[in-house]
């Protein structure tokens, strides 16, 4: 079985998932779309596919599938549209900045029986699926904590933060969703405390660049979330759990493995610095999910009922940053 893709969107994020399609055995990519002409040319180019407009490859029998890399407005629009045209989805994540509206759009998924994947790239990297087997294994026990660091270089471009939804809907997104994955319970409690400590005018935008946040179990699991805006060093990415037979974590990753030592002392190379360079891997695997999912007819390993409940975390974390108050989430 081949599935064949379109590429919906062919700036940065669109150009990483082409390049994974073209690598993963069993996929194939038909077609892009883009409204600018020579970013959609430079797919075309490069992987031997169609340009076309979203409305015919809405109606192409040579696609199966689309890879949804448009701005987050269009995000959950273009699910609908798509599971009802009977073709499966990949959507980069979020569904939608607004809970309702992904609420919405998740019963137009099960009313068309939609086949959709959302794009939390993390749960596929190499070391975060080794973590996450030793915990599955029994490695460590019982979860009790998880501790996540995750820290940019720098700041994105201030007109994206107008865009982005915040710290909490577009950084924290991602710990949200391995919290929930590596806790195996949802969250029944959020506190978090949001700060402007890199440039006052994010501030001015009305968005943190520094954060923590306490997720808590019914049962008592805490996950411990720390973000930052700025990290100097480069981009820093751990993970420990700790369980009640030891704990398990995952390092970050350098830009070679090479220490040396001199009478100064220990030196090892500098972190990777950007994020589509630290998750390379990450981005091919989770396509080579999808691809298997579809396949197999297994069930999906990422469903907009994650993105649904990472996006509650992060109304819920928002609202407790302007509060100060602890927020409890109720389950239906």
């Amino acid at each position: 079985m081949t599935t064949r893709f379109a590429v919906l969107g062919a700036g940065r994020i669109g150009q990483v998932h082409a390049r994974a399609i073209h690598a993963v055995p069993g996929a194939v990519l038909t077609a892009v779309a883009d409204p600018f002409a020579d970013a959609a040319k430079a797919v075309a180019d490069q992987y031997g596919c169609d340009i076309r407009e979203i409305a015919a490859i809405e109606t192409s029998e040579d696609v199966d599938a689309v890879v949804i890399c448009t701005p987050t407005d269009t995000h959950a629009d273009l699910i609908e549209r798509f599971c009802r045209a009977g073709k499966a989805v990949f959507c980069e994540k979020p569904v939608d900045l607004d809970v309702a509206r992904v609420r919405e759009c998740l019963k137009v998924v099960a009313a068309t029986s939609g086949q959709v994947m959302v794009g939390f790239n993390r749960r596929f990297d190499p070391d975060f699926a080794a973590l996450k087997a030793a915990i599955d294994a029994g490695r460590i026990g019982k979860v009790e904590m998880v501790t996540i660091t995750s820290r940019d270089p720098g700041a994105p471009p201030y007109d994206y933060i107008t865009r982005s939804g915040g710290i909490f809907r577009d950084m924290t997104i991602h710990d949200f969703d391995i919290a929930r994955w590596l806790l195996g319970e949802e969250v029944d409690s959020v506190m978090a405390q949001g700060s402007v400590l890199t440039d006052p005018k994010i501030a001015e935008l009305g968005d943190y660049d520094s954060a923590n946040i306490i997720l808590r179990t019914a049962s008592g699991k805490q996950a411990i979330i720390t973000n930052s805006r700025r990290a100097t060093y480069g981009y820093d990415q751990r993970i420990e759990v700790l369980g009640e037979n030891g704990m398990v974590s995952a390092r970050n990753h350098q830009q070679n493995r090479i220490e040396m030592a001199d009478a100064a002392g220990f030196h090892a190379a500098p972190l990777l610095d950007f994020f589509m360079t630290r998750y390379t891997a990450a981005y091919a695997a989770e396509i080579a999910a999808f691809v298997a999912a579809l396949r197999d007819g297994t069930p999906m390993p990422t469903t907009t009922h994650d993105g649904l409940k990472a996006l509650e975390l992060a109304e819920a974390a928002l609202t407790s940053a302007q509060t100060q108050q602890a927020v409890q989430l109720t389950h239906s």
